[in-house]
This record gives C-alpha cells, structure tokens and sequence, in this order.
C-alpha cells in the first residue's frame, strides 16, 4: 500500500565500515518494529538483508539490501549497505537515494578507513545522520572514546542523547538525557527508571551540554538560554532537528544490536532526528535536465506532480528477471503503465510493483513521492536512469564510480563456455557498474575488473551460481613494449626463383627512436625510381605488421621512426607481396642492432594510509621499483601518499595494502606512461615468452 504523507516516510542507510554491525542492527530495528517476528543472526547466515550466498558464507554484506518496517505510524525504509572496501560503491550509489544515515560505530574497534570513506559519500550529498554507538556490552568497549575518535574523523560536534549504564558485560540500559529517564533491558524486555546516582553528575554535564548546542540552532532559544530560562523539553526536540537536518552537529545514541538493547530508542530517533523526503528535498534541492529543451528543473517529491523515478540498484535473477530499484522522485507510479527512459529512449512496460523485505517481494499497486520499490523485466534500463512521464521527460545526473583498480584474466573450466561466460558477465555487469568485462586485443584474454581481489571473487561465485559456469582466474598479462634506444639501418631482399614467376622485393631502411609516447612514423625518402611508388606501401605494410607482433618478446613496437630510402626492383618478378616480405626482413634486422629494450606501463598511485603506517607503506612502495611523488597530510590525520609505479608490481597490491595496514588502507591507480624496464628483469621477461612460445608450437 503507497504511502500517501510524504512526512511518514524516512529512507535511511546504514553505513559503517565492515564488521561494525550494521546488518545486526537492521535486524533488531526491522524485529521491534514488528517487521519480522524472530532475530536472525550473522553467525548463522538467517538475517533478512544478508541472504545472498556469498554474503552468508563469507559474513560480509557485499551489496547493498533493501528492507522496511513502520514505526508509529511512519514508514521507514532500511538500506543495509556493504562496509568491506571492496563494496564501498555499491555504498555509494545507494546513499545518492537516502534522506538520513544511521552511521554505526562500534564501541571495540572504533572507526575505521572504510567508514570515514562512506561519511565522505555522505557529506558529499549533504545528508544528515545519526550515530549508533553499537556493541556495548562487548569487553573493552568504550563509549566515550568512541565520540571523541567520530568528532575527530568526521569533522562535526557529536552531541549524545544518550549515556550508556555500564559498559562491557555490566552494559544494562541507557540513560535518555532529554527525557532524564533510565532505561533497563533485560531478556528483551524495557524497564524505565530513574537515573542511577552514580551517573548523576555526569548526566547533569552532558545535558547542559546538550542544550547549550540545541540552542545555538535558533536565535529565540539562544536569547532564551543566555537569559538564564530553562528550555522546554518540545524546545530541545524541536531544535535537535533542526541542528541534524543542517549538520550543525550529529546526536549519538548507543546501545547493542546483539543484545536488543536501545533499539526502540533509536526508532524514536529515526523519526525525530532524520528529514522526510520533502524536508530533504528542502535542504538539498534536486534539480533535473528537461531533455526536450536543455534546461534544469527542480524537481520536488510532490505526489500529484508528474511522475520521476532515479533507478538506484539492479538486481540480475536468472530465473525472475531483472529487478530495478528506484525511489519515486515525484508524482504516483501505478501498476500496468508506461513510463520513459531518458537514458536509453525506451519506453518501458510497468508490471506488477514490489516493496522489498530482504529477498522477499511484497506487491504493490502503486507508489508515490518519496517510495523506494522495485519493478522486475525492465528491457533497457540499467543503473543511473530515470524514469519518467513522457510529457515531462526529465533525466537526473548519473553518478561517477571509481575505476576498478585490480584485474585478472579469466578462462572457462570447460572449453567452449566462453560465450557463457561472456553472456552471464554482461548481466552480472548490470547490477554492479564497478566491474569491467573487456576481452583484450593483445593477449586475446578475457579480462575481469573489479574493486578487489575478493570483489571478483564473488563475481564469479555468483557467475557460477546464477549461470552454471566455472571460470579459472589468472594474473593477467601485462601490456609490455618494445621500443629501441639507437640508430641503424639495414637491407631487407626477398628474392625467390621457382621455376616460373619469381620473387623480388628489395629495400634499404633506417630507423631510430622516438620521444616516448609519440607512437610510429614513416618517412619516403626514395629519389628516382629505385622502388616504384606502388610497391612503397607495401614495405610499410610489412613494417607494421612486424612492428604488431614485436621482436624482441612478441609486443608491439613503439616510438620508432622508419625512413624508407633506397631499394631495388625487378620488372618481372616485383610484387606487393615480396615488398612486404623485405620491408619486415629490413625492421627485424635493423631492430636489433639499434640496442632494443623493453617497456613497461607505470601507473600512478595514490595510496591513504594511517599516520602510523606511513613508513611501512612507503617502503614497501619502495621495494616495488616505486618513486614516491608526494605525500599530503589529509584532514582526517591520515596521509596521501602519491607515487610511480610499475603495473608488473601492483597486481595484488590490493591484498598487500589491506595487510599492511589492517584494513585502513585504500588507494586508486591509473596508467601513466611507459619507461624502460631495468635489463635483469627484461632479460627475465623476454626468456620467459620465448618458453611460452615454445610451449605452445
């Protein structure tokens, strides 16, 4: 059933970094709010937002689900989002639809790389958040500590609504410094009290500094404030929001997701302190491009207005279709219509609409502004589209994604799948825009990449359980040059008798470098008519084929400047045949008295790393035949280090990161140019493909 008042709707992700307990807190929200009528757990693989095989298997949320619940009488829709670095895009598309962010901080390990990355995503669409201190009664945990690590990371005033009673295994209840009650839990069951002696003091401090920040939201409650008036408990309520909304400062609450403790609490928070789509739309407007004349609209989440919908996420069912994933931007969608993609131009067919409830489908006849739903056998829609009414055809900016910064190359177990392969890719590529399928020209591999090494591993996990096919991952080749560092010339002759009509191609070439990068010229320099002119093409022909193939190792040749300047030829037996033939005889022996080498592509890196890892990071870039470009202080106190290195060296650097650092760590690369590959190595390289050459006749 639509949800007709846009104010009783909250779409909200939860974000943190992996293992911080996200989806165990979906759990107990979507169980206390009736939703659901029994916990699952991690552990045992039974959660209602993990229950794709590989996220049961590995205990990793590593896409993005969709859920919901009703809280007094609003609507909140949950998007539990994956925190494990190679996931955190998938994180990013989906918070392009939420209104709020409950950003979860685990009271052991604090706050790591990924969740500062995500809280970027966050900031960068302007939405506002609460915190959830979870894990409590774990040992060690630490309330307090856990504040001050998310104010120093995120930049923002923390401000608690809550104190914890107790912490560890003595962790019982909550405070509510608000409402100056005690909440109690045990077995599952609330008991509301009064605030504990012990705690009194420091309940009085942190609720004077609780409304000395709400007053600051509000010129009226700051005059009131300084004048010495006691604000209204409606006052600080009607304040918090205010302050949330502007990311003035961001309330934190606490509790356990394991334990079921505080979670009504933080329902109760949801809808006090995270906006509605139409008061969100009021604080970050959303503006569209009208395809028909260019111009920008704003589009505001008005039921009545015409229909838009941004499609968010994509899921590839082999048997049921593709679901799409949308949240309306405006107007009603109804059952059996037709709406337009801008994107693609096609006008789409809508069937049956359905909430999601982890993987269960609920029907619905229609949706209004604000909803988040799907619809499934959408022919030409994919990630980033919008949908809309064909009398205003709107289409709202599709987000960037990061490159993928790792690739392997991959074969099917059984030959002759490569078409299955290929086709099972292309709709595993729909639902995750971060993967790239490309077959390369060189190597004639077939080429998967992705955001990490476990990323593509579960790419063709769900390849295989989704398609029936098996592939084998490898370490791709890399796109190795040959180039030369000297001047020669040489003869090409062809000449062949056989009894008729023979053979006879003769030419004289030199060659000599060029500045990296600048790629091949040719240069007719014959005077007279020592080749014909109709021959002189052809000699060209057989350089750049020789030039395709390489010499030294079989890679292409660049940077090579061929002049064409003195040959032979015979009335009878010349032909474009023989020309080629002794235009690649002449490269191959002036290539090798111009002291040929080696090129390798050098990629440049930026890598983010904890202070307290910085030198180990260095050095290990160091011993890749990395040179360190820069290193910048970020605001987060950790470091950007910028660097040069060698492609050869960073095929599994994702993995060597991720150990060095603990998980902290991230980097991106991209290609930067060609430089010459120090001769032990080359020596290695070449050896190496002339083994494989073997092998292979």
């Amino acid at each position: 059933m639509a949800v007709s008042n846009i104010d009783k709707i909250r779409n909200v992700a939860l974000i943190a970094h992996s293992g911080a307990g996200k989806t165990s807190l979906t759990e107990v929200i979507l169980f206390n709010a009736g939703a659901i009528d029994r916990i699952g757990t991690v552990e045992a693989g039974n959660t209602t937002s993990d229950f794709e095989p590989e996220e049961i298997s590995r205990k990793i949320s590593v896409t993005s689900s969709l859920s919901f619940c009703d809280w007094k009488g609003t609507r909140i829709n949950l998007i539990d989002t994956p925190g494990f670095i190679n996931f955190v895009e998938d994180t990013r598309g989906c918070l392009r639809v939420a209104d709020g962010v409950i950003t979860v901080i685990c009271a052991v390990s604090g706050i790591k790389a990924e969740t500062k990355k995500i809280w970027s995503y966050a900031s960068e669409y302007n939405i506002p958040s609460i915190i959830f201190v979870n894990k409590l009664d774990k040992e060690s945990a630490n309330f307090y500590a856990a504040l001050e690590e998310a104010k120093k990371a995120f930049g923002i005033d923390v401000l608690p609504l809550q104190l914890p009673i107790g912490e560890g295994e003595k962790f019982k209840g909550i405070i509510d410094i608000i409402s100056a009650k005690a909440y109690i839990f045990s077995n599952g069951k609330e008991s509301v009290s009064d605030i504990p002696t012990e705690l009194s003091a420091k309940y009085d401090d942190y609720r004077k500094k609780l409304i000395e920040k709400i007053a600051e939201t509000d010129d009226n409650l700051i005059e009131k404030y300084l004048e010495g008036e006691e604000l209204t408990n409606e006052e600080l309520l009607k304040g918090l929001g205010v302050g949330t909304f502007g990311r003035k400062f961001i309330p934190a609450l606490c509790g356990s997701a394991t334990s079921n403790i505080a979670i009504p609490q933080l329902l109760d928070a949801i809808l006090l302190c995270l906006p509605s789509p139409k008061t969100k739309s009021e604080i970050t407007p959303l503006y569209a491009i009208n395809t028909k004349d260019g111009k920008a609209v704003e589009i505001k989440p008005i039921s009545t207005d015409p229909f838009s919908a941004y499609v968010f996420k994509t899921i590839a069912d082999p048997y049921a279709g593709k679901f799409s994933i949308f949240k309306v931007l405006s107007g009603t969608l109804k059952a059996d219509s037709t709406v337009l993609n801008t994107v693609s131009g096609a006008k789409e067919r809508i069937g049956q609409i359905y909430y999601l409830l982890g993987k269960k489908n609920i029907p619905a006849q229609t949706v209004s502004a604000g909803e988040i739903a799907a619809v499934v056998k959408l022919k030409d829609t994919n990630v980033g589209d919008t949908l809309c009414d064909e009398q205003l055809p709107l289409m709202v900016q599709k987000i960037k994604y990061a490159e993928p910064i790792i690739s392997y190359a991959i074969e099917p177990k059984t030959k002759g799948d490569e078409e299955k392969v290929s086709l099972g890719l292309q709709r595993i590529l729909e639902e995750d825009p971060t993967l790239k399928f490309t077959r390369d020209e060189e190597s004639k591999e077939m080429i998967l990449s992705g955001m990490g090494q476990v990323h593509l591993e579960v790419a063709l996990e769900r390849l295989k359980r989704k398609f029936g096919v098996e592939v084998i991952m490898k370490t791709p080749k890399i796109p190795y040059r040959e180039t030369i560092k000297a001047f020669a010339k040489a003869q090409g002759k062809y000449k062949k008798q056989s009894g008729g009509r023979g053979q006879y191609g003769d030419c004289w070439i030199e060659i000599e470098p060029l500045p990296r990068g600048d790629g091949y010229q040719f240069i007719d320099k014959i005077v007279g008519g020592a080749i014909p002119q109709q021959y002189r093409p052809a000699v060209e022909k057989g350089i750049l084929e020789t030039m395709k193939e390489g010499i030294l190792a079989g890679y292409p040749i660049v940077d090579l400047k061929v002049t064409l300047f003195d040959g032979s030829y015979h009335t009878v037996d010349s032909s474009e045949m023989a020309f080629k033939i002794a235009g690649s005889m002449a490269l191959k022996k002036a290539f090798l008295d111009a002291k040929p080498t080696l090129l390798e592509p050098i990629m440049k890196v930026e890598v983010i790393t904890p202070e307290d890892t910085l030198g180990a990071v260095i050095g290990d870039l160091n011993s890749k035949r990395g040179k360190v470009q820069g290193v910048e202080s970020q605001p987060d106190n950790s470091q950007k280090i910028v660097a040069l290195v060698p492609m050869a060296e960073m095929l599994t650097y994702a993995n060597q990161l991720h150990s060095i650092t603990s998980g902290r760590g991230m980097y991106s690369m991209e290609f930067s140019h060609y430089e010459e590959v120090p001769s032990q190595i080359a020596q290695k390289v070449i050896s190496e493909k002339q083994k494989q050459k073997v092998e292979e006749h």
